[in-house]
């Protein structure tokens, strides 16, 4: 097929909130996520609009005789979202890029030749083409912070308390960290568990109906969320308002957002409202919070550890294994910001 379909339909998958900039590594991408028919069928799909099969029958009758097939094979491949209600028909919707077809496929764990071969090619995009995206108007992604690591629990906002968030979600599913699959494949990942990746609502209907991921409860959630800071992982979610439809646990080795960040220096993730802050008389300068800080916002100096707070992104990741039992923990930033809530995101997103 010629590239010039790719061409449209990368047009068209710019559209999103998420969007994705031209490049030729995206349209190699593309060729492989949306072989033949299935780009002609994504041209016409929404991203944001839910219908039913026949609802898409009558809007691409040209494909009605072979449209149930073709939907199913997008949907297990991780390029279309699929959810049947109780009670309801099942709906389908055209995914985008985050969370989308960049995660999707990659959610079962599942070791395959496919997925290894478009791991050079998400590395690259995501390093080399992506990046600017992550920044536009306001980042995709927010730290939530380690609920154990605030000096005090009394005045965490609702952005910022994970369980209550949980509390909220109305479905719950966890599936394999695409990053550090990727990072596997290349040989530049580290040994960190993968089975860490959670979405919730109809992501999470998604990736189980499709055997993409497992449902979960509360708290298996809140377990995996504790082995994760036992790992040195930092817990973010979507940064709007609203419901909660992911939570990450990443590791600054492997995360494209956090590779951004670092390597490119792109703002591509929200801080929490949240600091790091040190105890100096019962810091003992063991340099446990400098080693596992993912941003590099902790030094030991004169045998006592500083940070910085202007990089510090209030992640909590610091205090688990502090060796002066509690030394270091997070105090509320002077200026605290909630999540933008929907309108103001959209506003943000679309000023280029």
């Amino acid at each position: 097929m010629a590239d010039d379909i790719y061409v449209q339909l990368a047009e068209h998958l710019d559209k999103a909130m998420a969007g994705v900039p031209m490049s030729p590594t995206l349209i190699e991408i593309l060729k492989m996520l949306y072989p033949g028919e299935e780009a002609e069928v994504a041209l016409k799909l929404s991203i944001y609009d839910n219908k039913t099969l026949e609802q898409w029958k009558e809007a691409i009758p040209e494909k009605a005789d072979d449209l149930a097939e073709i939907l199913d094979r997008m949907a297990h491949r991780g390029t279309v979202l699929t959810e049947q209600k109780p009670g309801r028909e099942r709906i389908y919707r055209l995914l985008p890029i985050v969370v989308g077809f960049s995660e999707a496929p990659y959610l079962s764990g599942e070791d395959t030749p496919f997925k290894r071969q478009l791991a050079p090619l998400w590395y690259k995009y995501l390093m080399e083409d992506f990046g600017p995206e992550m920044e536009r108007g306001v980042p995709l992604i927010r730290v939530v912070p380690i609920g154990e690591s605030l000096e005090d629990e009394a005045v965490v906002l609702p952005d910022d308390a994970l369980e209550e968030m949980l509390d909220k979600a109305s479905f719950m599913a966890v599936g394999h960290c695409p990053c550090r699959q990727i990072g596997t494949y290349l040989e530049k990942g580290c040994d960190r568990p993968t089975e860490n990746c959670m979405h919730f609502g109809s992501m999470g209907r998604y990736i189980v109906d499709v055997g993409m991921g497992r449902q979960i409860d509360k708290q298996e959630a809140l377990a995996i969320l504790r082995k994760a800071t036992d790992d040195g992982l930092v817990h973010v979610c979507d940064n709007v308002q609203g419901s909660l439809h992911t939570i990450c646990n990443c590791c600054s080795c492997c995360c494209a957002f956090f590779r951004a960040k670092l390597v490119n220096q792109y703002d591509s993730i929200s801080r929490s409202n949240f600091v790091a802050r040190v105890d100096s008389d019962s810091c003992i300068a063991c340099g446990v919070c400098e080693e596992r800080c993912p941003v590099s916002a902790i030094t030991i100096e004169d045998d006592v550890a500083v940070v910085d707070a202007d990089v510090c992104i209030g992640c909590g990741v610091c205090t688990p294994t502090c060796g002066g039992e509690g030394a270091i923990l997070l105090a509320t930033r002077a200026e605290t910001r909630p999540r933008p809530d929907v309108q103001e995101f959209l506003t943000a997103r679309m000023k280029r």
